[in-house]
């Protein structure tokens, strides 16, 4: 197990290397540059355009040199300093603005976590093991409605019933009251308040898929040679299932720790807008827009690093799981 987990860690070192690389290339594939947009709005304006602010910002991010310039800059301040650049947009450092935004991301992204997990997996092991009742014709509607139905759908449906029928304000994370306060328990209890909804919303698709992951799964397992021949010995239906075919079977819910981070930060910028969410979703579409590079560039590199840290906890605990995979590698 430990030479498992020492070879995965030996592989994020060339694998954060390459994504630093492709997303500063992919940032840097537009034409020009955030500062060649601004000296034009600013003109259009009849603004008067500050020539000595704008040589000492390309003089301190390498503007107007090769990429590969621009790139070395960029990296080295990240990893001595921590210091992630200037938003050209928003006027303020990168690192303030994740501060703000990306702590959130994260909570929520986990609790949406927590949330597929505790529905899909009772569901799905009720679906595996009591196959063509009731129930699992039930659930396995409810699943499909889920995979169907697009997530800001559902967004604005919870968004007009909890005004309509309730009262309630159901966008963004926090009360106007608490959106600007210091955190206390009262800014905590308003955040849970308002959290269920991006929660349900969010994790909604990702319930469905998992309960017919694992119920498929499940069913493949339970009709396995060993299964039955545990039957035929007499022994007890509950231990058999929960023994081996349910750990085998549990794999793919190990398997969303690595992914569910990206999904919600790339895959859900509409759900975000809709419920008008302050995470990091928002925040990319708008630096891509704007091509603020420096904003855009470190969102997308931190979303990657977090997203191999999760998937080499995805592997550890799948290696702890089933014996197979670290004995396979």
């Amino acid at each position: 197990m430990l030479t498992f987990v020492v070879r995965r860690v030996l592989y994020m070192v060339p694998t954060v290397f390459l994504i630093s690389v492709v997303t500063f290339a992919i940032i840097s594939l537009p034409p020009g540059d955030y500062l060649t947009t601004l000296v034009a709005q600013m003109r259009a304006q009849g603004v008067q355009v500050d020539a000595g602010q704008l040589a000492t910002l390309e003089q301190r991010y390498g503007l107007g040199q090769p990429l590969y310039v621009q790139y070395i800059k960029w990296v080295s301040a990240i990893a001595l300093h921590l210091d992630f650049g200037q938003s050209f947009q928003y006027n303020r450092p990168v690192a303030d603005l994740l501060a703000q935004r990306l702590p959130l991301t994260i909570v929520m992204a986990l609790t949406t976590l927590v949330f597929t997990w505790v529905i899909a997996f009772p569901v799905g092991l009720y679906s595996a093991v009591r196959q063509y009742s009731l129930g699992d014709y039930l659930f396995t509607t409810i699943g499909f409605l889920g995979l169907a139905v697009p997530n800001f759908l559902i967004a604005l449906v919870l968004m007009y019933l909890g005004y309509r029928f309730f009262g309630l304000s159901v966008g963004g994370l926090f009360s106007p009251t608490f959106a600007d306060a210091r955190w206390n328990l009262g800014k905590v209890v308003d955040l849970l308040g308002h959290l269920w909804v991006p929660v349900v919303v969010l994790g909604t698709a990702g319930t469905a898929g998992l309960i017919r992951i694992l119920r498929n799964n499940l069913l493949d397992e339970l009709r396995k040679p060993y299964v039955v021949a545990a039957r035929a010995r007499g022994i007890r239906e509950r231990k058999i299932v929960v023994k081996y075919p349910l750990r085998i079977a549990m794999n793919p819910f190990v398997s969303t720790i690595g992914w569910i981070l990206p999904l919600l930060v790339s895959g859900e910028v509409i759900v975000a807008q809709v419920l008008s969410l302050p995470t990091t979703g928002p925040l990319l579409l708008s630096a891509l827009l704007s091509q603020d590079m420096y904003l855009a560039g470190s969102l997308i590199l931190i979303v990657s690093v977090l997203t191999v840290i999760g998937t080499l906890l995805s592997d550890i605990a799948l290696a702890w799981l089933d014996p197979r995979v670290r004995l396979g590698t």
